[in-house]
């Protein structure tokens, strides 16, 4: 973050040159902080409301502490997904208040004060294998400010499990349905409500669910027309995508 050429927009600011509104729009469009392995967007929270997320997957828990350092000094809370236990430990080293979902692999910091929304995101799965993947959505749409409630285990193969719950379902303004197999469960969530539904496909199943290709291609054909896709184990962006219908579904 460029400290003097905020100061120098602030100045502007004050002796009239610029509007708040043109300010920001100058504030936007800051560069990122090249460290080498990683170019951080350290103005991604002004922009989308939201900091730059950590997938940690592939990257060394050396490189993700430094990404960490640069996120976290500018104030922001930060995310960290894919997180192995090793990684953790290194964060956590340097920032003592990290938190670990260990089911999730997310680490977590948190260090502004959201309002929280007062829309409900609800996050489904239709088995204990594709809780993984609901923990993730569920870390990631808490983080940016919502009231989550889980259910679990309700899949197709026991649809009364489901059909109990259906008040609470009513009760949410967007849902996530995470199902491995044959990947049914959100077509039939969302003929249930009048909510939007994100279908997270799973790579849980055997060898004729191709690693989560059968799920997505079922999603994908669903006549239910509530149903929106994410990508396979994508946990991460049905709950931010969730989170973004939930804000702006705010009066």
């Amino acid at each position: 973050m460029d400290v003097g050429l905020i100061k120098k927009i602030l100045n502007k600011v004050q002796r009239g040159n610029y509007t708040i509104e043109e300010a920001l729009e100058h504030l936007k469009g800051f560069p990122y902080k090249d460290i080498g392995f990683a170019k951080i967007d350290s103005h991604r929270a002004l922009r989308c409301g939201f900091p730059e997320v950590i997938f940690c997957q592939g990257k060394t828990p050396r490189q993700v502490v430094d990404i960490a350092q640069e996120i976290v000094k500018s104030e922001s809370d930060l995310l960290a997904t894919r997180a192995s236990p090793e990684i953790y430990e290194m964060v956590s080293k340097r920032f003592p208040e990290a938190q670990y979902n260990e089911i999730a692999r997310t680490i977590t910091i948190k260090r502004t004060r959201r309002r929280q929304q007062e829309g409900l995101i609800m996050v489904i799965t239709a088995g204990t294998l594709d809780i993984p993947v609901a923990e993730e959505a569920r870390v990631t749409a808490e983080l940016m400010g919502n009231k989550v409630k889980a259910l679990y285990d309700v899949g197709v193969a026991g649809i009364h499990r489901l059909l109990k719950n259906r008040k609470d379902l009513s009760k949410a303004n967007v849902i996530i349905v995470v199902a491995g197999m044959e990947g049914a469960l959100p077509g039939v969530v969302s003929g249930l409500v009048d909510r939007p539904v994100i279908g997270v496909p799973t790579s849980v199943g055997y060898g004729a669910s191709f690693g989560g290709i059968s799920p997505l291609l079922t999603m994908l054909n669903t006549c239910a027309a509530g149903v929106a896709v994410v990508n396979i184990d994508n946990g991460f962006g049905a709950g931010y995508v969730a989170s973004l219908i939930n804000r702006t579904s705010q009066p």
